[in-house]
């Protein structure tokens, strides 16, 4: 069976109404406008009310780009949530969400990649399309990780904010669409940002909450340093193996997760800063749902062009790391 190009035939997001500004979390915490800005960029999280969750966001993003991609949800065939802030155990948030989008024909089923969890689902579901398995298929990336952070914990509770976004995958006339993927992982690194409470290891006990092993625990600058290699690195790789330039960039989105770390990955690779997109300031890190949240805004403001080269990378937890070039 002959290959088919697979592109991005629209996109979409959603996020809380609340907002979380440095201001408020100086009266939470121990820390400073001034402080969390100089470090990581971020003014503003948007935080979901008691009794939002995940897939209420994740559904919203997805009937916008259900509606920009102008397809019917009977017509996916494969719907892929990436999260790792679940509804609930079982069954997986991608269900829940397919039950209700009415996308009864998708195999639906979460994966956990952290941060690039969104990317590690456009690669799955480039593969699955250019194969010929999927026709029309949704990535979402949804996440609210306000839940699991420590609010007395100021390394990471000025980090994290909540959301979602999400893509239609098809079929794109040649020379279009996902030119180059990559995906990596190094779990030697898990501890570096991880959440050890929670699952089969030391379960969910009164011990545990007490010591608040179910919240995100992250050795900042340790990951920095791995954090910066790795996204340029492997943005390298897929510019290589479709002969693109780095200066023939578009558009460059990195994983909301730092500016410093953006800007220092912009510098490895000489991108115009011109070309880099930044949302941070606004939303903080929302670990899957930062890159399609990035790109829908950019498709909305008309930063995407017709022929453009729009490079996606990401950098996570696990730790796991990757880049996609798109030609638009």
């Amino acid at each position: 069976m002959a290959t088919v190009n697979a592109g991005i035939l629209g996109t979409g997001h959603a996020y809380p109404e609340g907002i979380l500004t440095n201001a408020d979390l100086e009266k939470m915490v121990e820390t400073s406008d001034e402080w969390i800005t100089s470090r990581t960029g971020i003014k503003q999280r948007r935080k979901a009310a008691p009794g939002e969750y995940t897939s209420l966001f994740a559904v919203r993003a997805a009937r916008q780009a259900i509606e920009r991609a102008r397809i019917d949800p009977s017509d996916i065939d494969l719907l892929i949530c990436a999260t790792v802030t679940p509804d609930q155990i079982l069954p997986s948030t991608g269900c829940l969400i397919q039950a209700e989008l009415g996308a009864n024909n998708a195999a639906a089923f979460d994966l956990a990649a952290a941060c690039s969890g969104f990317l590690y689902g456009l690669t799955l579901a480039n593969t699955m399309v250019r194969c010929g398995q999927s026709r029309l298929a949704l990535v979402i990336g949804a996440e609210v990780l306000t839940q699991y952070v420590d609010y007395t914990d100021r390394s990471t509770c000025v980090i994290f904010g909540d959301g979602a976004g999400a893509a239609i995958l098809g079929a794109v006339e040649e020379g279009r669409g996902i030119l180059a993927s990559r995906i990596r992982s190094d779990g030697r690194f898990a501890e570096q940002l991880y959440a050890p409470g929670g699952g089969t290891r030391l379960g969910t006990t009164p011990e545990t909450i007490a010591q608040g092993l179910h919240f995100y625990k992250m050795k900042g600058n340790e990951l920095f340093k791995v954090a910066v290699r790795s996204m340029a690195d492997v943005s390298r790789e897929v510019l290589e193996e479709a002969g693109v330039r780095a200066e023939d960039v578009a558009l460059f989105i990195p994983h909301q997760a730092n500016q410093r770390i953006t800007d220092a990955v912009a510098g490895k690779l000489d991108v115009d800063p011109e070309r880099i997109y930044s949302n941070i300031a606004m939303h903080g890190n929302t670990s899957s749902a930062s890159i399609p949240i990035a790109l829908d805004e950019c498709v909305e403001a008309g930063r995407v062009k017709e022929g453009d080269y729009v490079l996606l990378a990401s950098f996570g937890g696990g730790v796991t790391w990757g880049g996609v070039l798109i030609r638009w």
